[in-house]
């Protein structure tokens, strides 16, 4: 398979989209061009009804896609795909029952990403897609189940929103039997409007120069104003209710008299068109243009950056310990500690244990956020931040891992804990436990006091017998250390030792 290759799935409520890329350089800059696509209707949350569980068609209709996708990207290294999922995924809830299928159907692991993670992404793909300017851009992104909402300027946003309106669940609200009437138009428009007031006033203060519109709902848009003569360039607030008054005269969707419009896109163009229009009013847009590329693009460019050791999570990082306080000095000792106890462990070497050891340094990296709202059970306020912040470039099942780690680096480990985690995220756990315990006095150490062995059934925890007897403070919290762990049902064995016994480097 060709190393240059990117592959990024879009799993969003209308449509699911994969992208792959070739990474190019010029002049020492990586450029990505799309070489292959495929855009499959899916409708994944049409019919999910009040007890938001992903209706069983729907489950169909992705499972058949997904197994499409999986023949193009076979054979494809695991760190050179991501599959993100969005709004569906993000509310259903029977997701736990559906993710594990659709990732057999894939052959990848999806990501869950949180809205803010979802326009950020957004916000990158299309404006690696433009030519490079300093004015601010708008950027809007129509999609099923959610509409993101984002300024930026130059590759920095500087306001990012997700709310909770699309045009797959504004069809079912309003347009659920095709029918299209003024009351209906009137009543998704205000529904709309009041999502869009929310950040109008905050949107408006900061302006933009230039407004783009990247979804397919934009686009498709775009294509029949221009077709019927409604808009001469791009998108108008005129052309849309010329639009309108179009549908509600002829009552439904005719796609014959739609010229530029797309078969798929037919039963959800009045609802598209409502949010748009609710967009343009609250936000006194003025004229939008079609903007390429949307989240997939976004996606492979984060790839490439965390190919090229530019990963947007390590930003991330850096910007919560800065916002939290964070001592950073003891957070490098932990950091260093766990990294040479987690390297004892001889995990096999794959992309899962290669983000098993990034995701221990950041949870050590920001063990101690929680220090900042109080000293007490704070290891329970770090890991509720990680779980629920806004951290670009993490999904939300990194940002679970965080949180399981963090919450289970002091105290008991009890059972409900135990969440899905794997054999290699419990010894990762253990490494972080032992090296904050390790680096209590906040003092460097000159050398490593412990190894740890693993071996089928759990590990070996080896501490230097000289070391250990001028330390009951220390020798208390092992025996204690190894107990809890038997609680957990986690067989953790404690040995004193003259000498370590060396372990080969992973």
């Amino acid at each position: 398979m060709d190393q240059h290759l990117l592959a990024a799935v879009d799993l969003g409520s209308n449509s699911f989209r994969l992208s792959i890329g070739r990474v190019e350089q010029h002049n020492g800059h990586a450029q990505i061009y799309a070489i292959d696509r495929l855009n499959e209707s899916v409708r994944l949350a049409a019919d999910m009804g009040p007890d938001r569980r992903i209706h069983p068609d729907a489950v169909k209709r992705a499972i058949t896609i997904l197994q499409r996708f999986h023949e193009r990207i076979q054979g494809f290294h695991p760190n050179r795909v991501r599959a993100v999922a969005t709004n569906t995924f993000r509310v259903a809830s029977n997701r736990d029952e559906i993710l594990p299928i659709a990732e057999a159907a894939l052959g990848f692991p999806i990501e869950v990403i949180s809205g803010y993670e979802e326009a950020r992404l957004i916000y990158a793909g299309v404006n690696n897609e433009l030519p490079p300017s300093s004015d601010r851009r708008l950027m809007v992104d129509i999609g099923g189940g959610s509409t993101e909402v984002i300024i930026g300027r130059n590759t920095q946003p500087l306001l990012l929103s997700s709310l909770p309106m699309g045009c797959v669940s504004f069809t079912d609200r309003f347009f659920g039997s095709g029918l299209i009437t003024e009351n209906r138009m009137n009543q998704a428009i205000l529904a709309a409007r009041r999502e869009v007031e929310v950040i109008a006033q905050q949107y408006r203060k900061t302006g933009w120069q230039q407004a783009y519109g990247s979804s397919g709902t934009a686009k498709g848009l775009e294509a029949i104003l221009l077709g019927m003569r409604f808009s001469e360039r791009g998108i108008t607030l005129e052309g849309l209710h010329q639009l309108r008054r179009k549908l509600v005269r002829d009552k439904k969707v005719i796609p014959a008299d739609l010229p530029g419009i797309k078969a798929h896109r037919a039963p959800v163009l009045a609802a598209g068109l409502a949010i748009m229009i609710a967009l343009f009013e609250e936000l006194k847009v003025t004229t939008m243009q079609r903007g390429e590329g949307a989240l997939r693009m976004g996606v492979l460019y984060d790839l490439l950056g965390r190919d090229s050791n530019r990963d947007k999570r390590e930003e991330t990082v850096v910007q919560l310990s800065k916002r939290y306080h964070i001592d950073l000095a003891q957070a490098a000792r932990v950091k260093q500690t766990a990294m040479q106890l987690f390297e004892q462990l001889n995990l096999p070497s794959s992309p899962e244990t290669k983000e098993l050891k990034l995701a221990l340094g950041w949870a050590a990296d920001l063990h101690e956020v929680g220090l900042s709202i109080a000293h007490n059970d704070y290891h329970k306020h770090t890991a509720y931040v990680l779980d629920h912040a806004d951290m670009p470039g993490f999904s939300k099942d990194d940002q679970s891992l965080l949180a399981f780690l963090t919450l289970g680096q002091l105290g008991k480990l009890e059972k409900r804990k135990l969440h899905h985690a794997q054999r290699a995220d419990w010894l990762t756990l253990l490494c972080l436990r032992l090296s904050i315990m390790l680096m209590r006095r906040r003092e460097d150490l000159d050398s490593l006091p412990l190894s740890v062995q693993t071996s089928t059934h759990g590990a070996t925890i080896y501490a230097d017998k000289t070391w250990i007897t001028t330390r009951p403070l220390s020798e208390y919290s092992l025996r204690t250390e190894q107990s809890e762990w038997a609680k957990a049902d986690v067989r953790v064995k404690l040995v004193y030792s003259n000498a370590l016994p060396h372990t080969k480097p992973n």
